[in-house]
Formats: C-alpha cells, sequence, structure tokens
C-alpha cells in the first residue's frame, strides 16, 4: 500500500478506471465511465528480475505461467488461471517445491522479464538505424539551426549506428555516403508519387543488375556506420545550401515533403526490412507538391484551419491523409518508425501526418523555429544515453490474454491492429481494435496505451457456486532494446469481480478518478476525430451528470444536500478544465496543433495526461514557502509569483510589486539576497521539470499585466470575470471572458444531478 501512495502505477505500470469489476454487461454499463486501463509498457522499475530462458507457456490460451498459477508440487502441474488448463512442468523444472519456487512464481513478481541474451538484429548490428531527411525550402538562418541540431545528433551517435541521409525541396535527393571522393546525388522529382519498386531501381538497388543482393549494395552505398560517414556527412552538410529553386512572387515554395517520405521508407524497406530503424524528418513547412501536398503553391490560399475541415473546405486534407495511411501501412510491414520534428510559423501538415506517427510509434515535435529550446533540447534528447535517454526500442507487440468474461474493444495510443481474432474480441470497436495482438514499431519508457474493455456476462452468477471471484489480465510486451536484444515483459493483474446484489461500497472505493478523467479526455477526442457531428461539450456534461446521480449522497430534487465520496470528489473539477482544455476547444487552435496535442494524450502516461487535462500551479512568496495554489484567478497577487505547469509549457508568472522590485534591480543588491532567492527558486524547480520531459516544454516568463500573461489566464478558473469585479480583493485580477467558472458549473451540476426524472 506504501508503494501505492507514492506511485500510482505500482510495479506494473498499470492504472484502471474502476478496481472492482461488476460482473454483467449491465451493470458495467450503469458505472456510466468505461472499464479501461492505461498501461505503462516499460515501466521503469528498479528490481525488475530478468530471467535467462524462455517462459511455459499454457498448452490451451498460450498465457504464461505467473503468481496467480495454482501449482501441484507433487503432481508438477500447474493450472492456468485463465483458461483453467492443467499443464505438465517440463523436466529441467522438476528440482521446484513449496521451498523452492521458480522467480516467475513469486508473488511480488506480478511483472517479470524473459531476455535470450542474443542479439537478433539482422547483420549482428543494432537496432540504432537513422534516415535524416531534412527539408532545404527554408530562410537561411533556420537552415543553420537545423543542420547544427543534425550535426550534434549525429556526433551523438554510437559508432555502429547505421545513418543515411536525404535532403529535398522541389525535388528529393538522397545522398550516397560511401562515395568520399566527391559528393554524389541520385535525384526524384517532387510532383510524382513513387512506388517502392521504382526507388529500388532509381538508386540501383532493384532486382536487376545488383550483383550480391540489393541489400548489401545500398548498406555499402547509403546506410554506412556513423564512425564511416561523420566527416563525410559534416563537410556535406557545410556545403548543403537552401532550396536554389526560384520561387516566383506570391507563390509557396514548392516542398516535396510526400514523396521524401516514401524515398526514405522505400530505402529502408531494401537495406532494413525487419531490423528496427527511424526516418528522422525535419519539416520546415507545408508540402505543396506531389502526393501528401496540404496546400497549393499560391500564397492568397490559407492553409486549411478546424473550420474548413468541418465544412469540408480543405480540397487536399482527404487526399494528403489517404497518402499517409498508406504510407504507414508500408512502414509497418517494414517494422520503421517516422518522427516529425516540425519547426515553422505556419502549419506543416502534422494533422495529415498524424496516422503514420502514430501507427508507427513514432515521436513528434512541434516547434516556432529550429533555433527554439523545444527543437533544440528535444531533438538532443531523442540520442542521449543514459539516465536522459528515452529508452528507444523497437519492432515491439504487445498480446493481451483475459479471463472469459471479458472482450477487448481495442486500444487508444500509438499502434497498430495485427488482426489477430479470438474469444477475447470485442464486437464494439474503440480505436485499433478487432485484435488481441498489436504492434508497435517503435516504443520508449514513456509510452503508454489505453485499453478498453467490455464485461460480456449475462448470468447474474453460476448456480454451482463454484465462479472465481478474481478476473485476471495478462499483458505480453516483447522488443529489441537500443542494443539489438530480444526481450520479452508480463505483467498478469488480478481484480475482483464485484456481484450485482451487493452494495456499490467496493465499487467505488476502486475508482480512480485520475485515470477516468484521462480515459474520457482520450475518448472524447477519438470521437471528435471519427464522429462528424460529435459534441464533446454535451457529451461530457451528459456523462457527468449522470455520474453524479448514480454515485452522489443527496436527497431528491434538493441541491443543496448533494455530495460526492472522496474517490470521486475531484472528478467534476477534471471535467470543467476538460471542457475548457486546448483537445476540446480547436477554436484558437489550427489542425496541426490539435493533432500534436492529442497524439501527446493519447501516449502518456495518466500522471502526466492529468498535468495536460488540469494544469498545477505553485505559489512562491516571502512569508510562506513554496507551495500549491488554487488554479483560480484569485491565486495572483501582487507579490507572489506563481509557476504554472501545463505540460506544453510552463508559465513563471511576476505579480506586479515583485515584477517592479526586479526591474528596479533590488535583487543585484547584498541586503536584499532573499529576494534575490525568491526570484530564482521557481526557475529552479520550472527546469527541473524541464529537465525530466519529452518533448520538452516551452519556458514563458512573463508579468502580471503583461502581454504574455495570457499563457496563464487561459488555464485560470475565471472566478472573477468582468461582470463580478467589483467583489474581488485588490491586487487580483479580472479575466475577460464569457466562460462560467467552476464554482457555477458545479452549482449547475448538482441541480442536474439531484433532479427525480
Amino acid at each position: 500500500m506504501e508503494m501505492a501512495q507514492t506511485d500510482p502505477e505500482g510495479i506494473d505500470g498499470i492504472r484502471m478506471t474502476w478496481n472492482s469489476w461488476p460482473r454483467t454487461k449491465v451493470e458495467s454499463s450503469k458505472n456510466i465511465i468505461p472499464i479501461a486501463s492505461s498501461i505503462h509498457l516499460l515501466h521503469p522499475s528498479p528490481n525488475l528480475p530478468t530471467l535467462p530462458y524462455t517462459p511455459l507457456r499454457c498448452k490451451t490460451c498460450s498465457s504464461i505461467l505467473n503468481p496467480f498459477c495454482r501449482v501441484d508440487f507433487q503432481a508438477l502441474i500447474w493450472i492456468c488461471p485463465f483458461c483453467f488448463q492443467r499443464n505438465h512442468f517440463p523436466q529441467h523444472y522438476s528440482g521446484i517445491s513449496e521451498t523452492n519456487v521458480p522467480a516467475e512464481l513469486y508473488p511480488q513478481f506480478t511483472t517479470i522479464q524473459y531476455g535470450s541474451g542474443q542479439n537478433q538484429v539482422l547483420g549482428g548490428g543494432s537496432g540504432q538505424v537513422y534516415v535524416f531527411v531534412l527539408d532545404t525550402c527554408m530562410l537561411e538562418e533556420e537552415l543553420e539551426y537545423a543542420k547544427s541540431g543534425l550535426k550534434r545528433a549525429i556526433g551523438m551517435l554510437p559508432d555502429y549506428a547505421m545513418v543515411g541521409f536525404i535532403s529535398y525541396g522541389t525535388q528529393v535527393q538522397v545522398h550516397e555516403l560511401g562515395f568520399s571522393d566527391m559528393s554524389k546525388v541520385y535525384v526524384f522529382r517532387g510532383t510524382k508519387e513513387l512506388s517502392k519498386d521504382e526507388v529500388l531501381d532509381q538508386l540501383g538497388l532493384g532486382r536487376k543488375g545488383v550483383v550480391g543482393g540489393g541489400a548489401n549494395h545500398g548498406l555499402s552505398r547509403f546506410l554506412l556506420p556513423a564512425s564511416e560517414c561523420e566527416y563525410a556527412l559534416d563537410s556535406l552538410l557545410e556545403e548543403l545550401d537552401t532550396d536554389q529553386w526560384p520561387v516566383p512572387p506570391g507563390n509557396r515554395a514548392s516542398r516535396c515533403t510526400g514523396v521524401a517520405l516514401s524515398v526514405a521508407a522505400g530505402l529502408l524497406g531494401a537495406c532494413m526490412a525487419g531490423a528496427g530503424a527511424r526516418i528522422v524528418a525535419l519539416v520546415g513547412g507545408p508540402c505543396t507538391e506531389g502526393p501528401g501536398a496540404i496546400v497549393s503553391k499560391d500564397i492568397s490560399e490559407p492553409v486549411r484551419s478546424h473550420k474548413d475541415l468541418h465544412k469540408d473546405a480543405a480540397p487536399f486534407f482527404k487526399k494528403a491523409v489517404h497518402f499517409y495511411e498508406e504510407l504507414a501501412k508500408q512502414l509497418v510491414s517494414q517494422g520503421h518508425i517516422l518522427d516529425v520534428f516540425a519547426s515553422a510559423l505556419d502549419q506543416v501538415g502534422v494533422a495529415e501526418m498524424k496516422v503514420a506517427i502514430e501507427k508507427t510509434g513514432g515521436l513528434v515535435v512541434l516547434a516556432e523555429s529550429f533555433g527554439h529550446s523545444v527543437f533544440k533540447d528535444s531533438f538532443k534528447r531523442v540520442f542521449e544515453d543514459g539516465e536522459q535517454s528515452l529508452g528507444l526500442c523497437f519492432n515491439a507487440t504487445l498480446e493481451i490474454n483475459c479471463s472469459k468474461d471479458i472482450k477487448i474493444q481495442g486500444i487508444i495510443g500509438p499502434c497498430t491492429s495485427l488482426e489477430k481474432k479470438g474469444p477475447a474480441v470485442s464486437s464494439t470497436v474503440t480505436g485499433e481494435g478487432n485484435t488481441t495482438a498489436w504492434k508497435l514499431c517503435g516504443l520508449d519508457k514513456n509510452t503508454c496505451l489505453t485499453v478498453f474493455f467490455d464485461v460480456t456476462s449475462s448470468e447474474k452468477s453460476d448456480p454451482s457456486g463454484n465462479i472465481n471471484p478474481q478476473l485476471y489480465i495478462q499483458f505480453l510486451t516483447s522488443y529489441q532494446s537500443s542494443d539489438g536484444q530480444t526481450k520479452l515483459r508480463v505483467t498478469t493483474i488480478t481484480r475482483r469481480w464485484l456481484d450485482a446484489g451487493v452494495g456499490t461500497e467496493e465499487l467505488v472505493q476502486g475508482f480512480d478518478q485520475e485515470a477516468a478523467a484521462v480515459v474520457m479526455a482520450r475518448l472524447a477526442s477519438y470521437k471528435m476525430e471519427l464522429e462528424e457531428d460529435f459534441d464533446p461539450t454535451r457529451w461530457l456534461d451528459r456523462n457527468l451528470i449522470r455520474l453524479c446521480a448514480r454515485f452522489g449522497d443527496y436527497r431528491k430534487d434538493d441541491p443543496a444536500s448533494f455530495t460526492l465520496n472522496p474517490s470521486f470528489s475531484l472528478f467534476p473539477q477534471f471535467m470543467f478544465h476538460l471542457r475548457r482544455s486546448q483537445f476540446l476547444q480547436v477554436f484558437n487552435n489550427s489542425p496541426d496543433e490539435t493533432a500534436y496535442f492529442r497524439m501527446l494524450l493519447y501516449r502518456e502516461s495518466i500522471s502526466n495526461a492529468v498535468v495536460m487535462i488540469q494544469p498545477t500551479l505553485m505559489a512562491f512568496s516571502f512569508n510562506s514557502l513554496p507551495s500549491p495554489a488554487l488554479l483560480d484567478v484569485s491565486s495572483i497577487s501582487a507579490d507572489r509569483i506563481l509557476l504554472l505547469d501545463s505540460y506544453f509549457s510552463v508559465v513563471i508568472f511576476h505579480g506586479m510589486t515583485i515584477a517592479q522590485w526586479r526591474n528596479m534591480g533590488y535583487q543585484n543588491q547584498p541586503e536584499h539576497q532573499a529576494f534575490a532567492q525568491l526570484l530564482q527558486v521557481p526557475h529552479d524547480e520550472a527546469q527541473a521539470l524541464i529537465h525530466e520531459r519529452f518533448p520538452v516544454p516551452r519556458l514563458v516568463v512573463c508579468d502580471q499585466h503583461g502581454s504574455q500573461a495570457r499563457f496563464l489566464l487561459a488555464k485560470l478558473n475565471p472566478s472573477a470575470t468582468y461582470n463580478n469585479a467589483n467583489d474581488m480583493a485588490a491586487g487580483s485580477d479580472v479575466i475577460f471572458t464569457d466562460d462560467v467558472s467552476l464554482q457555477i458549473f458545479f452549482e449547475h451540476l448538482q441541480r442536474l444531478a439531484v433532479q427525480s426524472s
């Protein structure tokens, strides 16, 4: 229990909306919030044992031996908790007894890892293959920033990592790195959609006329170990100029991002199929040429907005999405990953590329410039080793086994369905469904997926009375770590079934309101992408009212009598902030930003996603220790510094008086050491947050009444607006909005929840 308090994910990296499950379909539908679990696939666990042998599988349902199996030590038999099959232990387990059990039966090892210790990667190398794809249609200054980021990254790679390089603008240039006497480039037209075979023929990697097969030939020319090509690449980047193709006035540059990514995928398919490889694209503007184009070259035509998408007035959108869907299929079948680092003031097409990034488990970073710390620090993190490393892994598959009355609807998160049918597949589909196995071309130590479950049993309970009070779910994740070793991680969990006759006490105690808030955020965002006229605010409100009516304590038609159990008490305010969040309110964001925010919402842990929905606020002042403050406009005061963490940005906000003293330079005077310290502490806290997060959040330092103050005000509960400004304390602030405040929201909720109709 102590562990659970400090780390709600425990050793298994799993959080569920409900920790006790109603036994029947009817009862579970009364829960309002779906039964779902967030799984942190490679949850860092310091004492996770790795066993050097292959696991024992049940001969009927192929789930793996685990601490919940019943064992008969005399007969050397184990009974599978999923299908009740009796399995014999093999010969080499003959020494086991009640006092000598193998590690996989230890009660504390509900998560365990198996590793063969062999390198399974092609060519005996590592799983580290990078094809860098660089957009050259940018201002000289931007290109210099991007090039220096690339040089730094290549310098950080291990010697054995394989590297390829493609630059593009109006055309695509594939650089032959194995030809060092002079620079040799293969050029592809940017207007034409290319099949994989056409790419290979043009690069001389096709079946025709290649001695010794295409792959090896390609490896000595286009993909080389970092140690062999670092010098050639450095000088190539030195000479690389911005795209020289003339751009007529009133036009956008011709940029063929789609063709460049197709060529990169084809090259990797020929040389590295099945090995963990990443296409790392640095994109500086919208694609205007060839497949994947998102806007015309005519600068008077704006890039599509949310309104255009809604009205079906974005002529390029569907075609571009279709192109990236096909690219995603090709990459997934090859086992390769697409990472996109987009830096531009306008949109570059992340909304269209989203499908290829998500289905391959790629990374995405959106910044304003390649010179901005959001890009520079995030890009560096991808290649870092040791403590700071992202723990990038490759070619993973996830399989889920569950007890007989449980079915899987699907997964929201960065993965692709493997279409593996079985009795546990639900007819209702959410996300990547119709399967019990998924592929993740790329995952890292932060990757989380959300699995949605159905309870299918209709009978109240088994008349023979021998029904198991526990349900079981097993998650099997096999993956290649960055050193090329194949590992299998097995997590087996159990929860209690609740019978319908029993009161709701145990159900309520097992409700995880943070997990539930995040699951509702993911589901609402997913429905917004999928369903044409879906109204997320109404959907959330309806569910919240039903939830409060079902689990609140009140007298009918008496709002004042309404109370909520502590297990639910934070949930309404999570929903209040979710309604105002960037996931649901698309008004001030571009389609690229919305796609970006949602991709991160879908793949982060519950604790990170909660901060995206409801940011945290800390207050720093002279007369008290740093302490959490209410996310409310009343927290602003002239003599305080506030630190807001909204995940994507971290804001340091100085009250009016503090800003004035700072501008007068008090912090530089020896007698005002305490003030200097007060100014420094929020910066140290902010750096600690930035240090542990990917993508690196944007740091905003602002003052009360300054133009950047909007970064804080937009996230605060508007308890003081221009309607009731006279009631407020001096020195606090007013928000100009017609949004309702949390208090009014809660009053409405109480009134509607207690209605007798």
